[in-house]
């Protein structure tokens, strides 16, 4: 990847973000700018070129911006060369349990974007509708492991043959590295106010067996870059 199209990127997909306050615009780059996995999805072509996109746990919607300014950049002539092309979603639709990660969405995306909807729910009570790909970044272990399987039967159902589901978790049986992963999501969940959680974990083998028991064809990759963390992105296809 070039020096400078990264922080092209990056100063395009938070620039948004500035109308949601400092709070917004510093999480976002941050966010953005060190979580491999946004980078990866988009370098490896992960999604698909267009279609219905469903982010459970959005947040404040840093996934949707990171996808939107690529594309920018992509009709504007300035995308990396080596990259595939970035998804031309139709839709794309977050669900945020916390309120005020919605509202700083409203900020960033206006509250009438013609693809964007970030809105406040529960992703074990919400519909998911049928879409094409959905995106849990790190939030399944916020839930016991009757619900975690009970959202991810929903995720099968709501998906076509083929369809992705695109999911990041921790590898409860990665030793210290698991730990601190754990340490440092209770530390980003307090700083962003809210209260620190129960985690409900499980090994990458148990995640594995689970997924392909329910109907996907799954593949791992690791995904700390070099971090001493156990985060593991999970590549999930639904088949037949």
């Amino acid at each position: 990847m070039s020096q400078t199209f990264f922080p092209l990127l990056l100063d395009e997909a938070t620039k948004g973000f500035r109308s949601g306050g400092p709070f917004a615009h510093h999480y976002a780059r941050g966010k953005l700018g060190t979580d491999p996995i946004f980078r990866e999805m988009l370098r490896r072509g992960l999604l698909p070129a267009g279609g219905r996109l469903l982010d459970l746990g959005c947040g404040q919607g840093s996934l949707f911006a990171w996808l939107l300014a690529a594309r920018r950049l992509h009709e504007q002539g300035q995308w990396q060369a080596d990259w595939p092309a970035p998804p031309r979603f139709r839709s794309m639709r977050g669900v945020e349990l916390m309120q005020n990660d919605v509202d700083r969405a409203a900020h960033t995306f206006g509250r009438d974007h013609p693809v964007v909807r970030v809105e406040q729910g529960d992703m074990n009570a919400v519909d998911f509708g049928q879409v094409d790909a959905v995106t849990i970044l790190d939030a399944l272990h916020y839930f016991d492991h009757a619900q975690q399987t009970k959202v991810l039967k929903r995720i099968h159902a709501a998906l076509p043959e083929g369809g992705l589901f695109l999911t990041r978790i921790g590898d409860a049986s990665a030793g210290l590295p698991f730990h601190i992963s754990n340490w440092v999501d209770h530390v980003v969940t307090f700083a962003r106010g809210h209260r620190l959680p129960q985690l409900y974990c499980r090994s990458l083998a148990d995640w594995t067996a689970l997924l392909t028991d329910l109907g996907f064809d799954v593949e791992s990759a690791p995904m700390s870059e070099g971090k001493p963390f156990a985060n593991v992105m999970l590549v999930c296809r639904k088949h037949g």
